[in-house]
């Protein structure tokens, strides 16, 4: 069988694209099928790595861009495509000028969309009306100077929110206005129709305007007419520039962006993701709180990407209480944009914060006024360190152009059921590597689906309850030779769960090695998401779906309930926990993964030798191997090998009594059954012992135990100290028994059953014989005793207590002392 394989694998070896997929693929299989064959674990194990590497090569070919057609990606982004009832395509082309003149006879566009309000911005509704009767321009007048009023940016625009919940919108244009417009006007790829000459955005002739938007895996394209909701009071419902109320491209921009989130009556974002969808630029979240930020490394990257025109800053309050608002100028839940950053000659740090509500104050500082701009426009220049003290967070929205090479990946996830929710082996996961040491960036991107906004819009209370309810997502990265991962910990970077639609990994690749990149989540409410992963580096990556290690899975579910949560191995009803029967035909690596619902359950996994049975007692020369600690929600065991033959699982939570559900998978190179076991004593009669007390250090006790019929039975006991007659200034006892059943006595006895194979044991948790049968017609002829034996030191009162469990009633006559 090897030879077909080196016979496969080197047609391989010459073949390209699909054909060298299928190779490799049937490589792997006979590979495998060679391992079934020898019996030498060294030879077995060279043919796993082999199958192994083959299989990694697989993956590899499938995620070479163009090798595979997937149908299903294009359909994946098809899907994404209507938010709202509304169709946004993927972007193709730049559209003509043509498509926004008017044609003699024809009307003015008309989107049809639904633009939903507040019931405050409802109140203040007029109509939808078109910008020349909204500015009051004259009719007759000359068209470039509308051209000039509506679409030309004075030296510095203020912006300005009023009813419009869109702070964070209003905030992401203020503080992009310099990429906006200027050298580079990033705005000339955005919108449509654009005056290249004037670097300016165009007045449409039929009000039809296209915009270029980033969202739900690619650029998309969002089609909007030029009416804007005018206002019956002195209120706004649009973004104004207070220095030129005609201005049009801002609430072009805000009109689009609301048609792709939802309405006027936006339920919220932040900035980074705002301004990822309107520019693509990458976001970046920095959460100033946290202990492990280097504000000086960020204010230095930030510092010099400010004056390159590089990186957009924006700032986040928290929840604040009346209190804090008033005492600090602050708003809370708030967008602020940062329109500066400059050095004092003093060598302090500071930014020109500006708050976008058109009404509201300067921000303070300890309720004193910062240092007010000479605009006068609700900015003013406060200090880095007040800003760290002050602000939630800092979104930081980078060039894409900072790096030549990206790449995507789209994914559709079916979030794993809550037994699951701890682990990582339903999550999405790639692989990567690159040949050159160097930086890559990794943006994790939820598409937006209308069942989100349904949650935010009919949120209660703040902002903060309402991402509570949109669950969070974290990003982690492993250095596991591109292999998927099954829990968390031991990952080389781990970032922060956070409650916005987007989150960014910024990593330093070692050249030649191979990572893991998961998405992980919190209490994400719906089933089904789509994401697109998004990876930047200044050199080609290598990606590929994450392999499994192994190739076989076998999965069961069960539960920790009153009667079987046996808690740790200190406890005596430890062996209660749930059990499993893990049959092993041939010699395998194994991997054992217990996940829990519940995540603040501690969970541990014991491999022991008891034949596939219940095991009645746990001693450390029969585990096998354990998960270690207790962790919370989930726990590993990981076996090079493991030889064939029939072993117990047993699952376990650190506290008795603690119930919950859980899934245990088991993952191996062969396959591999696991049964659940009878739990202990089911269907059984319980025939209590009489307790009674150890008097001398050694000694043994005989009860004599009697059936009616042909009965199956196990016994258990265990000792309890009496808390009456406890000296706790004398050291713990160590005593050990060993039970047993006998047929007759003395010489001509017969021994049925003994616990522990015939070892004392400490009996704290619990001595338990293996299954035996009481037979009426041997019993008639020499009797059968339970004897009970103590050996050790104890310098307390202790109690023998058990019970029998049987499968029909039984007897057990009093105790009596043997010498």
């Amino acid at each position: 069988m090897e030879r077909k394989a080196q016979d496969v694998e080197a047609l391989m070896a010459q073949a390209t694209g699909k054909t060298a997929l299928g190779h490799a693929i049937r490589a792997a299989e006979l590979y495998m099928a060679a391992v079934a064959e020898t019996a030498d674990k060294t030879h077995a194990s060279r043919l796993r790595r082999k199958c192994r590497d083959l299989i990694l090569y697989a993956e590899r070919l499938k995620g070479q861009h163009g090798l595979v057609p997937d149908s299903s990606l294009s359909a994946l982004l098809r899907d994404s495509s209507r938010l709202h009832g509304n169709d946004f395509p993927p972007w193709t082309s730049q559209p003509d000028d043509d498509e926004f003149e008017l044609l003699s006879g024809a009307a003015l566009f008309l989107d049809d969309a639904v633009f939903t309000l507040s019931a405050t911005q409802a109140e203040n509704f007029a109509s939808w009306t078109r910008p020349a009767e909204l500015f009051n321009l004259d009719p007759k007048r000359d068209k470039t100077l509308d051209e000039e009023v509506m679409m030309q940016l004075t030296d510095r625009c203020d912006l300005v929110q009023d009813i419009t919940t869109d702070c964070s919108v209003v905030a992401s244009l203020s503080a992009a206005a310099k990429v906006l417009t200027g050298p580079r006007a990033v705005l000339s790829s955005i919108i449509y129709p654009f005056d290249h000459v004037r670097r300016r955005p165009k007045v449409s002739a039929s009000g039809k305007y296209v915009l270029r938007m980033n969202f739900n895996g690619c650029t998309r394209r969002v089609v909007i007419d030029d009416r804007l909701p005018a206002s019956c009071t002195d209120r706004n419902l649009f973004v104004v520039d207070r220095g030129n109320p005609c201005l049009l491209w801002p609430a072009l921009l805000e009109k689009a962006y609301l048609k792709v989130r939802g309405g006027y009556d936006f339920p919220g974002s932040n900035s980074g993701t705002d301004l990822w969808v309107l520019t693509g630029w990458i976001p970046e979240q920095i959460f100033l709180q946290r202990e492990d930020v280097d504000i000086n490394e960020t204010w230095a990257r930030v510092k010099a990407a400010h004056e390159s025109h590089d990186v957009v800053m924006t700032l986040g309050t928290g929840r604040i209480s009346a209190e804090e608002e008033r005492f600090m100028g602050l708003i809370g839940e708030h967008d602020y944009a940062v329109e500066d950053l400059d050095v004092c000659v003093s060598g302090a740090r500071r930014v020109l914060v500006k708050n976008p509500w058109c009404d509201a104050p300067l921000v303070l500082e300890a309720g004193k006024p910062g240092s007010p701009s000479s605009a006068g426009d609700n900015t003013t220049w406060v200090a880095l360190e007040d800003v760290v003290q002050h602000f939630e967070s800092m979104y930081l929205n980078w060039n894409p152009a900072l790096f030549p090479h990206r790449q995507d990946r789209h994914v559709k996830w079916s979030i794993p059921g809550k037994t699951l929710s701890e682990s990582l082996v339903r999550n999405p996961q790639y692989a990567f590597s690159s040949r050159a040491q160097g930086p890559a960036w990794i943006l994790v991107s939820r598409h937006f689906m209308d069942a989100e906004l349904d949650i935010a819009r009919n949120r209660r209370g703040s902002m903060a309850s309402v991402s509570r309810q949109l669950g969070f997502m974290s990003i982690l990265v492993f250095e596991n030779k591109g292999l998927r991962a099954q829990v968390k910990g031991g990952e080389n970077y781990r970032g922060p769960y956070v409650d916005s639609p987007q989150t960014l990994a910024r990593l330093c690749l070692s050249a030649g090695r191979q990572y893991t990149v998961v998405v992980d989540q919190q209490e994400l409410p719906l089933d089904t998401y789509t994401f697109t992963f998004s990876f930047f580096s200044h050199t080609p990556l290598e990606i590929s779906d994450a392999a499994e290690e192994m190739l076989y899975f076998e999965e069961k579910s069960g539960s920790w309930t009153r009667r079987s949560a046996g808690g740790n191995s200190s406890c005596t009803t430890y062996c209660q926990n749930p059990q499993f029967r893990l049959s092993v035909g041939s010699s395998t690596p194994l991997s054992i993964l217990l996940s829990t619902d519940d995540r603040d359950v501690h969970v541990h996994v014991d491999l022991v030798w008891a034949h596939g049975e219940r095991a009645m007692s746990l001693r450390g020369k029969d585990v096998i191997a354990s998960s270690g600690e207790y962790r919370r929600g989930c726990a590993v065991i990981d076996l090079p090998s493991l030889e064939p033959g029939l072993y117990t699982m047993i699952c376990s939570t650190f506290v008795a009594g603690q119930t919950a559900a859980f899934t245990v998978r088991v993952s191996s190179m062969t396959p591999v059954s696991m049964d659940l076991l009878p739990a202990n004593a089911a269907g059984m009669l319980r025939t209590p012992l009489s307790a009674f007390m150890l008097t001398c250090r050694e000694e043994r006790r005989r009860a004599p135990l009697q059936a009616s019929w042909l009965t199956r039975a196990s016994l258990f006991i265990r000792t309890s100290s009496s808390a009456d007659c406890v000296d706790r200034t004398r050291p713990p006892s160590s005593t050990l028994l060993r039970i047993s059943v006998v047929l007759g006595w003395g010489s001509e006895q017969i021994n049925i059953a003994t616990s522990g194979g015939g070892q004392f044991l400490e009996p704290a948790t619990g001595v338990q014989t293996p299954n035996f049968d009481i037979e009426p017609a041997r019993i008639q002829r020499g009797g059968m005793w339970i004897v009970v034996e103590s050996i050790g030191s104890y310098h307390q009162a202790e109690t023998i207590n058990g019970e029998i469990l049987s499968d029909s009633p039984i007897h057990v006559g009093p105790w009596e002392l043997v010498r």
